[in-house]
């Protein structure tokens, strides 16, 4: 199944692909959101498809795809996850995940247009396996524990502003929370329909050109522990995003300066997760 909002933005309807078929969930849910996913969702939907009580919708190709999960409640992310990407920016390996935050209001579609801010001159790509939460969890104890806390998986584009995250007075803040700087999606694929999450590849192109091509087998904090890890600081909530991390092949990473300009279009992709396309333009 995957799961997905389509139409224009603040006024998307949610709906469900199963078996190569569209169906309205608008009579289980008005969106995919964090109450949707504790309230057993993704369950209840298997049942209303098996069913047979959603109706089956028809829509263009060209109808706007929004964030497949609604108003979440917080982005939790991970830096320096990936071994490759440790080894091209020359920083040790972490002995504990890197974390920082992005704002819930970052987020966006998967093909909607991303603002480059004004001043930038480092705007850089970064595709991560992004982690939905669907229940409540605190002081997480085992891999199983955090196995049972995760509702799916999709695909996000953590956009980065490196001089303003690394040499604006030293907050990564200021660098990953510009306007339209996490891209989300296609679709939340539940967590029960991944075969191996250490095993899916990511890549991703700017211009056509391949510039990422990872596996979440290099990650150094696997899936389950960056979430067992989170859940001893804070509270995991329904409807929480957890972005685990880049493999190599960032614009920082290759030291070359080919940061993104007005125009430039990004597509990436992970396997089994679906693609994503944005054209990045000035703000």
């Amino acid at each position: 199944m995957q799961f997905s909002h389509r139409g224009p933005r603040d006024r998307e309807q949610p709906v469900v692909t199963h078996d190569g078929a569209m169906f309205d969930l608008t009579p289980l849910t008005p969106r995919i959101d964090g109450a949707f996913l504790a309230a057993d969702g993704i369950a209840r939907t298997r049942s209303a498809l098996a069913c047979g009580i959603l109706p089956r919708v028809e829509l263009a190709d060209d109808v706007r795809i929004g964030a497949p999960i609604a108003a979440p409640g917080k982005v939790v992310c991970i830096g320096l996850n990936y071994r490759d990407h440790a080894d091209e920016t020359n920083t040790p390996y972490p002995s504990e995940p890197v974390v920082f935050m992005k704002a819930a209001d970052t987020v966006i579609g998967p093909h909607d247009d991303v603002p480059i801010p004004r001043g930038s001159t480092k705007t850089d790509w970064e595709v991560e396996l992004a982690v939905v939460i669907g229940h409540e969890a605190r002081y997480l104890e085992t891999d199983a524990d955090a196995a049972a806390v995760i509702a799916g998986y999709t695909v996000s584009h953590d956009v980065s502003e490196r001089e303003f995250q690394l040499e604006r007075g030293g907050q990564w803040d200021k660098g990953k929370n510009c306007e339209g700087f996490n891209p989300l999606g296609p679709w939340l694929v539940p967590a029960d329909e991944i075969d191996d999450v250490q095993d899916l590849s990511l890549r991703l192109w700017v211009n056509g050109d391949l510039k990422q091509n990872g596996s979440t087998a290099n990650q150094i904090f696997p899936v389950l522990h960056v979430v067992r890890y989170l859940s001893q600081f804070m509270v995991l909530r329904p409807g929480d995003i957890i972005n685990t991390g880049t493999p190599a092949g960032v614009a920082l990473g290759a030291n070359d300066f080919s940061y993104l300009r007005d125009g430039d279009v990004v597509e990436l992709e992970i396997a089994g997760l679906g693609r994503a396309r944005q054209r990045f333009v000035n703000a």
